[in-house]
């Protein structure tokens, strides 16, 4: 019987429920700002991944930015930073599925092959058996898209440019969304945090892969897709900026939370 990664994070950072957690989900979806009918969906998002209490909101602007895109989009490139086990760039799971309480997602095996062919990719069950940083993304994405093939990839000290090469070799077509996992700045005060993390979006928005790890804890995977974005000749847009002082918490020690959206230019084909 394949291996199937369980859900390590259901009950902590969002409800093990499936009705419940379905109806959480929705609840953050349903909140967040209307999308404009003539907006492109985009190729890529970057999105928060603390507890839905804290991020869920922020990471609902970035999901229905993509919930267009259900029927369309079959395989999903989620990369986000070990929290957990040390890793010198990239890892990729053995595991054939990741499971979430509102099901099982299988990996895509074709590009996750691709992948373990560059020098800095290992394989690496550990490194994902406890990582929040891609699951708590999971319920979003089977709530906007339903079906797909997911490419998960835990990344350490990954080099921008190693993650350039990353992303560029899983980044496919029109099929394909990409994902960054990361929160912002990590226990400042709530205004020290509002005006770094506007720096931060600055950045990101300015397509600059200089962030550093103290700005973003995302920041490996965050400069990768800067750069391929910086190459494609892509826009970026912020769609939300917030910390844990806005959505749930005191305000004497904040976590950071920006959604952002990337787009390629309309001529271009991947």
């Amino acid at each position: 019987m394949a291996r199937i990664r369980p859900a390590a994070v259901a009950g902590a950072f969002y409800p093990d429920d499936p009705a419940v957690l379905a109806a959480e989900v929705r609840q953050c979806l349903d909140a967040a700002a209307p999308v404009p009918q003539d907006e492109r969906a985009p190729k890529a998002l970057i999105a928060p991944h603390a507890g839905y209490v804290y991020s869920g909101p922020v990471a609902a602007s970035a999901y229905a930015r993509v919930a267009s895109l259900k029927g369309r989009i079959s395989r999903v490139v989620l990369a986000g930073p070990a929290h957990r086990v040390y890793v010198r760039g990239a890892a990729v799971p053995r595991a054939a599925a990741f499971a979430t309480p509102l099901g099982k997602i299988e990996l895509d095996e074709e590009v996750l092959e691709r992948l373990r062919a560059l020098p800095f990719v290992e394989t690496s069950d550990e490194a994902h058996a406890l990582e929040h940083s891609l699951e708590v993304h999971l319920p979003f994405l089977q709530a906007v898209l339903g079906g797909f093939r997911l490419v998960p990839v835990v990344v350490g000290d990954a080099s921008p440019d190693e993650m350039a090469t990353l992303l560029d070799a899983a980044w496919g077509g029109e099929e394909t969304l990409v994902v960054v996992s990361s929160d912002l700045s990590h226990y400042l005060p709530y205004p020290t945090a509002r005006e770094k993390d506007r720096e931060t979006a600055r950045a990101i928005v300015s397509l600059a892969p200089r962030i550093e790890p103290d700005e973003a804890c995302g920041a490996a995977p965050v400069n990768g897709l800067l750069e391929v974005a910086r190459r494609r000749g892509m826009q970026a847009q912020l769609l939300d900026l917030r910390s844990s002082g806005d959505t749930a918490g005191g305000r004497g020690q904040v976590v950071g939370y920006g959604a952002f959206a990337f787009r390629e230019r309309e001529a271009s084909h991947a």
